[in-house]
């Protein structure tokens, strides 16, 4: 049981909030250290697992392009795009914006959105447009409200999304291990299937949140009353 305080390192780091980076590793190490493993297996694990998904790190090419954009005017261009909807608030596009993200990633075109090429440098400033264009400038405050609910947007419907898909790694996983351990034919279909009323779950529960998200920014920054003066005629 010693090796789940690395489990204890995960929680302490994130409470902390230290750089998640650090905190992964430093947990990894002393998993693998009470676990009975050298430092030079400890670093050889690193190094295969690395390798079998190195993969992941091809967002750092796309970085550059994305930089160059932002230079020329693409928040810009992103809020005045944006500014021509009068109708769509910010909670409505973070909705839809929601539901696209689901929707991608559930017929397995996860890497189609995201953080890096799709938040950043798009979404969150038409969150903000949108935000400014019907309250008016914003708070840092408001302003960081905004980019977190686009960021939630983004992990909700990608997580809750991605396990529709037949060939995802974690229902393969499943279903593997399954299968091998206790002798039966579980299906990635079944999975599949189990997983649709909780990704609609999500989308309906954090739908009805970026909803509410507009009537939060108009309490929040409703401009405060003025004084009265003293024979209670308001300035």
């Amino acid at each position: 049981m010693l090796v789940l305080l690395g489990v204890l390192v995960v929680v302490a780091g994130f409470a902390t909030r230290r750089n998640p980076l650090l905190v992964v590793g430093a947990a990894g190490i002393v998993t693998g250290l009470l676990g009975g493993l050298s430092p030079q297996r400890v670093l050889a694990a690193f190094g295969t697992g690395f390798a079998s998904s190195r993969a992941v790190t091809v967002f750092a090419i796309t970085l550059p392009v994305i930089g160059l954009l932002e230079r020329h005017g693409l928040q810009e261009q992103a809020r005045a795009l944006l500014a021509r909807f009068a109708g769509l608030t910010t909670g409505r596009f973070l909705a839809l914006y929601l539901l696209l993200r689901q929707i991608t990633a559930a017929v397995g075109l996860g890497g189609v959105l995201g953080h890096a090429q799709t938040v950043r440098p798009l979404a969150a400033p038409m969150a903000e447009g949108a935000a400014e264009r019907r309250h008016g400038p914003l708070t840092d405050r408001a302003r960081e409200k905004v980019r977190s609910f686009a960021a939630s947007a983004d992990n909700v419907g990608f997580f809750f999304g991605e396990d529709v898909f037949l060939a995802v790694g974690s229902i393969l996983l499943i279903t593997g291990f399954v299968n091998t351990t206790y002798h039966t034919h579980l299906e990635p279909l079944d999975l599949a299937l189990w997983a649709v009323p909780t990704a609609l779950c999500a989308l309906a529960v954090h739908g009805c949140r970026l909803l509410r998200l507009d009537r939060t920014l108009e309490h929040t920054l409703r401009p405060a009353p003025e004084p009265a003066r003293p024979d209670g005629v308001a300035r």
